[in-house]
């Protein structure tokens, strides 16, 4: 598995609009953008800091993963899940999966931000939801 990087922290959050004022009021960070992920029923908003990017989540149904996560969680949110950045998410799918790892996605789909992105089951990953990331604009 050839990994380059952390891509991103996804963090939930009841609320975006909620959220945004914290990581830009207090920590100076600049909003890069907010994107309905339908067919994961989330709404993300981005920030970078250095080379890694912060990712909110928010529900945009009660049946959402990451409406089930806050439910969880005391209706608070946190950290959801940590991203990493590579050049081939379909190879490193089947390195994980010779290795053992249950996966989530068989196979690569669209996430935000145009990525190809697949996650692998935290029963397998030291209890940490891993998402693979790639950018097929970097091709």
């Amino acid at each position: 598995m050839q990994i380059s990087q952390i891509e991103h922290l996804g963090i939930a959050t009841p609320s975006i609009e909620q959220a945004i004022p914290y990581y830009e009021n207090v920590l100076g960070l600049k909003l890069l953008g907010i994107e309905e992920v339908a067919d994961q029923k989330v709404r993300t908003a981005f920030f970078k800091i250095g080379e890694v990017k912060l990712e909110l989540l928010e529900p945009t149904c009660p049946e959402s993963t990451i409406a089930k996560f806050i439910e969880k969680n005391g209706g608070r949110g946190g950290i959801h899940h940590i991203a990493f950045k590579t050049d081939d998410v379909a190879a490193c799918l089947e390195d994980a999966k010779a290795k053992g790892v249950t996966l989530i996605d068989e196979k690569p789909r669209k996430g935000a931000e145009g990525l190809n992105i697949a996650f692998l089951h935290p029963k397998s990953t030291m209890s940490v939801l891993t998402e693979i990331c790639e950018d097929p604009n970097e091709k």
